[in-house]
This record gives C-alpha cells, structure tokens and sequence, in this order.
C-alpha cells in the first residue's frame, strides 16, 4: 500500500498543496514552522479520521476558512483509490470514495492504513493512562474498521449512563431523608423514584457491559498479538538485553483482573458477566459519586522494562525506544495481517535519536513499502536512507520535489 498523491486545500497553514508521492523513502525537508508535519497530518487523517496532534477538528481548517479538503490517492495491490475529506467545524464531516459519497465518514477507514511516529508519542510511555487506551483503540480501527463503530457506542452507553447517575444523585445521597418535592413527579414518592432510577440503570448496566466487554476482549487479543512484535523491535531498537513489556491492568479487580494481568484472554461472555458483577458490587458508590468507575475506559495499560514499570523508570532514551517500539510493532502486526505495509510516518523523529538509534530505526524500515519521513535538516536522516528515495523541499507552503544528486545504490 502506497499513498501516489496528497492534495490539502485550507488544512492548517495550507491554502492549497499538491504533493506527489511514490513507493520507497520520501523525506520532506524544510525549517521548523514551514508545513511538514502538516503535511503528514493530513495523511494520518485519511487514515483515522483524527490527528494526531489535536483532539478535536477545529486548528485543522485554515483561520477564516470554512472547511478543509484533504484528497487522497491510495494504491493497493494494482488498484487505486481516491478518499476525499472535508473537516466542517462544529458540523458533521463529509466523505466520499472514488467520487461517491459515504454514508458515514468512517466508511472510508481501511483504504489507507498509516502508522505515524512523532516526538508526541513519548506520551505513550510518559503520560496517563488515556494515551495508552487510545494507541490500542486506535490500532484495533487500523486493524478491523468495524471497532471504529464499537468505540462509538460505547463512548455513547458511557455518556448516557454518567448522565443518568449524576442526575439521580439526589436519590441515593438523601439516604431515608426527605426529597425536595420540585425534584420528583408530581404523585411520585422516593421511593417510586429510586426504583424507577434503579430500572433505568439496570437497562444501562447491562449495554454498558456487552459493549465494554466486546472492547475489551479485542484489546485483550491485541495486545496478546502486539507483545512479540514489540518485544523484537525494542530490542533492535534500543540494541540491550532489557525486555519490554505490555500488561493490561482491568479495573474490574479481583480474580478476573489477575487472569488478565497474567496474559489470558478470557472469551467475550465471561468478561461480560464479570462487567456486569462489578457494577452490581459498586453500585452504590457510583450512584453517590455520579461516575461510572467499572469499564474499558479504565483500564490500563502498564508498560514494563524488565521487572520494574516504565513510566518512572526508564531513562529519556528508553522511553524513546519504547515508544518507537509501540509504533513499529504495530507496524509489523499490520503488515502480518493484511499482507501489505502500511505506510510509515516518522514525523520529525531522528532529531530526537542518538546516532546508534537513528542508524537501527534507518536499517528497519529500509524495507517497508512507502516511509515518510520529516526533518528540518538533511543531516538529521542517514545520508544513506535519504539517498536511496526522494526528497521534497517544504517552505511557506510549496512542496517542490528535489533534483537528486544521488543514485539509488549510495
């Protein structure tokens, strides 16, 4: 899989930007601030529906523009095709596919696959627990696009079950005394009202569980399949004897959190009944606190560098090459199961290396099927890796490819 063509039109910094692409190594040179990572953002959008940068899609369109357009050309296999976004602030985007609309925008996921590495991935290692939670989300929808449609119900089950606990609070927190009359229905007695709340929630509890348990079984299975892979990148990386790690820590507790801390998989139906014991066991707290505390959302996942957790221990370097193995793990795990690269992003990623590292990460990915790379100066690339593919040169918005001087052998 390749991307051949980029087109932005009003995304970020751009009015408009034609960038042709080919298969091999592509380095897009130019000074900090001048649209590189733009550039790589806006193919990683095509990719996830998302940046990696912003949580929302608002910084993506261009100040006083509308809307932004972000077109694609993708190649797989022989065959080409042609994903166009455009991002509407503050209303519903639109897609289309070879020219057709879409009903959804995340009909598209899958055409274009993307593993993008930037400096804001040391996040994965350094940061809570969220960033964690999302890399897996986000590679299981890389993975299988239908988990895309999971993650949307179960943010959707969550949002309306902390709704309804945090309007009912006035239930549970007045124990046997009186309800203010204006927050019942007129004729209604507290008790009516709690066992009307307690029926709605029942009916919550159990959406709340099937969905949960159907994330977090696939999170279970992938991280089951991401270990080796990242187990062998960290090790070629960071070139030391040190073994990284990847365990996944259920807030459910008890035996089931320990069967999973220790690397089963249990089958959907049992992480749903264990969902559903949990909330009945917390049940009162999460009616007097007005939060969901049981679920996917959080959990966590607990990196490892030999016997001690990462987050606090492992030097900058280390969490460099953590974090680098994350991404390139993922990589080889997509690649395993579609039978076609993803394309590479490294945004902006050797200047942060030491020489040892940056020659390692040029020998893997010297092989993949398309790499992107960003850099602000030449020198930071291995000379050999950039002699080997194109370079565009990146400056107030125009992309102009480079007369090489080297030939494909040096």
């Amino acid at each position: 899989m390749h991307l051949r063509h980029l087109s932005v039109a009003d995304f970020r910094s751009y009015h408009g930007a034609e960038v042709p692409l080919s298969p091999g190594i592509t380095t897009l040179l130019g000074r900090n601030g001048q649209g590189k990572t733009n550039l790589v953002e806006a193919a990683g959008y095509v990719a996830s529906l998302a940046s990696h940068r912003v949580a929302s899609d608002a910084p993506l369109v261009r100040h006083g523009a509308e809307s932004a357009i972000v077109r694609a050309a993708v190649v797989r296999e022989g065959r080409e095709s042609i994903v166009e976004l455009e991002i509407v602030p503050g209303r519903s985007n639109r897609a289309r596919l070879n020219k057709s609309p879409v009903t959804r925008p995340r009909d598209v996921l899958g055409t274009l696959r993307t593993v993008l590495f930037a400096p804001e991935d040391l996040a994965l290692v350094k940061g809570d627990p969220g960033e964690r939670r999302r890399f897996l989300d986000d590679l299981l929808v890389a993975r299988q696009p239908r988990w895309a449609g999971v993650r949307s119900d179960y943010d959707k089950t969550l949002k309306q079950r902390n709704a309804l606990l945090r309007s009912g609070q006035h239930l549970w927190r007045s124990g046997g005394r009186r309800v203010p009359e204006h927050r019942l229905v007129p004729g209604e007695t507290l008790e009516d009202a709690r066992a009307a709340a307690e029926a709605t929630l029942g009916v919550w509890d159990d959406q709340l569980a099937r969905v949960g348990a159907a994330l977090t079984y696939a999170r279970l299975r992938l991280l089951r399949d991401l270990g080796p892979h990242l187990a062998q990148a960290y090790a070629t990386i960071s070139d030391a004897d040190t073994a990284v790690t990847a365990t996944y820590r259920s807030s459910l507790e008890g035996p089931f959190a320990e069967a999973v801390a220790a690397g089963e998989v249990p089958d959907q139906d049992e992480v749903y009944a264990a969902t559903l014991a949990v909330l009945r066991d917390r049940r009162r707290e999460e009616q007097e606190r007005g939060v969901t505390l049981v679920g996917p959302h959080r959990d966590e996942v607990v990196l490892g560098l030999g016997e001690l957790p990462a987050k606090g221990y492992a030097s900058h370097g280390e969490s460099w090459s953590i974090a680098l193995a994350m991404r390139l793990g993922s990589f080889h795990l997509l690649r395993q199961d579609v039978g076609t690269d993803p394309v590479l992003v490294l945004d902006d990623v050797f200047a942060e290396l030491d020489a040892g590292r940056r020659e390692r990460l040029a020998q893997l990915v010297s092989d993949c099927e398309q790499v992107l790379i960003t850099a602000a100066v030449a020198e930071d690339v291995p000379a050999w890796l950039t002699g080997r593919g194109r370079i565009l040169d990146v400056a107030d918005g125009t992309v102009t490819p480079r007369e090489h001087e080297h030939s494909a052998g040096e």
